[in-house]
């Protein structure tokens, strides 16, 4: 049976939704504390085997721990997409704008003094190398070779090779 045709039994709701988690931004950056100091708490472990004395030992290394957001929204226990809710939320920007430069900053200088794997750090903060090769104008590389001759491939090719043996002479 459905409801009686203009209902207004979604008004007795108290309220609409799950409360969030945080209800301030002070609590938030009050658990994103917790968490930093968890990271440095609880860092990484390397088995490396060391010989001293004909005798080959293995000790675990503590390694830094990166951060990450993911990392801190499950330490948080909530999902990214309600992190990304509360950067949009009024008066939580500021904290989230701020964990997020944390996060950043200890990945950075964790891979600049190489206590992290700098290439896996350098995508994730979107500082690879990119380099793109184009055209003329801008337009997309066409092979060429397809366009010479047979004749104009031989000659080129006896031009390299005569100028690989011209710098080998000298």
């Amino acid at each position: 049976m459905s409801a009686p045709l203009g209902n207004q039994f979604w008004k007795a709701r108290s309220s609409h939704g799950r409360d969030p988690i945080f209800a301030t931004p002070d609590a938030l950056w009050g658990a994103c504390g917790e968490y930093f100091e968890w990271v440095d708490a609880n860092p990484l472990y390397e088995a490396r085997p060391f010989a001293y004395q004909g005798e080959v030992k293995v000790e675990n290394i503590a390694r830094m721990r990166a951060m990450t957001i993911s990392g801190l929204c499950i330490f948080l226990g909530i999902a990214r997409r309600s992190w990304d809710n509360y950067c949009e939320r009024d008066g939580f920007g500021d904290v989230t704008a701020r964990v997020e430069a944390i996060i950043r900053t200890q990945k950075f200088e964790g891979a600049a003094a190489d206590l992290l794997n700098t290439s896996i750090i350098a995508r994730e903060l979107g500082l690879a190398d990119k380099s793109e090769v184009t055209g003329k104008g801008g337009a997309a590389l066409t092979s060429t070779v397809d366009e010479l001759s047979k004749n104009d491939i031989a000659r080129r090719v006896a031009f390299l090779l005569a100028q690989g043996l011209n710098s080998a002479a000298e």
